[in-house]
């Protein structure tokens, strides 16, 4: 459910792009219905996320290629400064170096 918000994308929406119900999404949403593998492979695609993000909530290549991705287009300054964003997240969570 994070991943289609962050893409700005509604329940419906979702389901077309999977050729499923909407219903489907809400239950497996909701944790009340296992999603089928081949509706699996359906979602990855749709959210461009990996399977092992959505089974085990751990992030794989396809997510760290992404964000590398956008990371080269920045500028060396820009670069430094989202270094002092992560860090301060990372402080306020509690996970600092």
């Amino acid at each position: 459910m994070m991943r289609r918000r962050q893409l700005r994308m509604t329940q419906e929406e979702l389901a077309d792009r999977m050729d499923v119900s909407t219903q489907m999404i809400s239950y497996a949403e909701q944790g009340r219905k296992a999603i089928r593998p081949e509706n699996l492979i359906k979602l990855c695609a749709a959210l461009d996320i990996s399977a092992d993000y959505i089974l085990t909530g751990k992030t794989g290549g396809q997510e760290c290629g992404r964000i590398a991705a956008k990371l080269s287009r920045l500028t060396p300054f820009q670069l430094q400064k989202l270094e002092t964003i992560i860090d301060c997240c990372l402080e306020l969570a509690g996970t600092s170096d």
